[in-house]
């Protein structure tokens, strides 16, 4: 382990580069005008993501950073659930042809929220609006201890075949300092409701550096997991954003581990994942060795996006709802965040769009260097240079950090190879943000690099 790595660099807040340029850099200089012409286009030929943004919980729990509310009432759902589908319709007659999906995630909050018959609607409307391919992955969301019978069988007839279940932590003085409690024989029992329903294939998402948190309850928690043997894990450092997400206040910062702390408990996970025969995928997920995030990890053609590490290689993602973000061919467009601005702009037919971003010639070379960083590891400069018409020597923005990181061997330079230490994979974020643009002009408040 590298804990003077973890000790030296753990401090920097950096983007989790799900996306280049990320988020913070998107501005209303994209409007519904622009996504209009993008969506307009597509051609039936290239291959489209569905994101699905439900924002409501029946709880809330003090470390989410996810765009939500609580509801105990199944009517704002309801009603929300309209405008999803008539976002959906608006998005097909305006490509004017059904768009061919290859994946569909539904992602919250919690999409379980919704009543069987509700979710059962939108999923028509959406094979109705775009031609979901019979072998294309749908994904849902679960909160395990929300999930009843029925919304499992509904999953299951509506064709859902990869499910995600929020896990955290099995500690319960981690889940009471995060108010979140979840008890493993919950989550079992949701597990066997959902493979009964002919749902095979499972993931747990974990987070360390929660309040309280242990390597010791860490690695407890991993081996009541791998008893249930998902297909998938992603493994996440938690983000205390307290000034952008108010809840949080109400976590003791004192109770929050450090950065060499945070780091001995991801290591921990990783450890005891492998040792239970799963791959480690990237910075933070890990499969089964079939599993096919883990065959597109040994193929080289893993892909990022805001759900993490992905397997989708689709030309374009439609999102879905308010605070979704859609990717497209030219950039990226973002919708409104209040549920009341994007169905107000819904419910009058026209988009949410409020802002986004249009890529540059230099964006696309610097996101593929990011990108394949991120999920390789290592990068071929001059490759990816000559591929862009780009000079390889002017591929990194920030030398001294760079400089730095070769120094501590984090990383190694062969000509314009660059390779990521196994031991320092952990830092690739900070590899990659030597090769951000935007990043020193950026006043967003981003995640702990540990």
């Amino acid at each position: 382990m590298r804990s003077d790595l973890a000790k030296s660099y753990g401090q920097d807040r950096l983007p989790r580069y799900t996306s280049y340029p990320t988020a913070p850099h998107f501005s209303s200089s994209v409007r519904e005008t622009d996504y209009r012409t993008w969506l307009n286009s597509l051609r039936v030929q290239q291959r489209a993501s569905i994101y699905l943004h439900v924002p409501f919980c029946r709880s809330l729990c003090w470390h989410c950073g996810c765009h939500t509310s609580v509801t105990k009432r199944n009517e704002p759902i309801a009603i929300y659930a309209a405008g999803l589908r008539t976002e959906a319709y608006l998005v097909g007659e305006t490509i004017g042809q059904r768009l061919s999906i290859s994946h569909i995630h539904f992602g919250g909050g919690t999409p379980t929220v919704m009543t069987p018959e509700t979710f059962a609607d939108l999923v028509g409307t959406l094979r109705y609006s775009f031609l979901v391919r019979p072998d294309a992955e749908i994904a849902v969301e679960i909160d395990p201890r929300t999930l009843t019978e029925p919304m499992a069988e509904a999953l299951g007839y509506c064709g859902v075949n990869r499910v995600s279940l929020g896990i955290q932590s099995f500690d319960p003085a981690v889940q009471r300092a995060i108010n979140r409690l979840q008890s493993f024989e919950q989550t079992a029992t949701s597990v066997e409701r959902l493979r009964r329903a002919g749902i095979g294939r499972v993931n747990f998402d974990l987070i360390y550096g929660l309040p309280l948190q242990t390597a010791a309850s860490c690695l407890d928690t991993v081996a009541k997991c791998v008893q249930l043997r998902p297909d998938r894990f992603s493994v996440f450092g938690y983000a205390h954003i307290p000034s952008f997400k108010k809840h949080q206040r109400k976590i003791d910062e004192a109770s929050l581990p450090n950065s060499v702390e945070r780091y001995l408990q991801s290591e921990t996970i990783a450890e005891a994942l492998i040792d239970a025969g799963y791959v480690r995928i990237g910075l933070d997920h890990f499969a089964l060795p079939d599993d096919a995030l883990a065959l597109a990890s040994q193929q080289g053609t893993l892909r990022r996006n805001f759900q993490g590490y992905t397997d989708d290689s689709a030309d374009a993602l439609v999102g879905l709802g308010a605070s979704a973000i859609g990717r497209m061919p030219q950039g990226f467009v973002q919708n409104a965040s209040a549920t009341k601005d994007y169905l107000a702009r819904i419910t009058d037919e026209r988009f949410a769009t409020v802002k986004g971003y249009s890529l540059t010639e230099e964006d696309r070379f610097r996101a593929e260097i990011i990108e394949r960083l991120m999920c390789d590891m290592a990068v071929d400069l001059a490759d990816i240079s000559r591929r862009h018409g780009r000079d390889p020597t002017l591929a990194i923005v920030d030398r001294s950090r760079i400089g730095s990181l070769i120094a501590d061997g984090v990383v190694t330079m062969d000509d314009d190879r660059l390779y990521v230490s196994s031991d320092a994979q952990f830092l690739v974020r900070s590899v990659a943000s030597a090769f951000d643009a935007h990043l020193a002009r950026s006043e967003a408040t981003h995640s702990r690099a540990v």
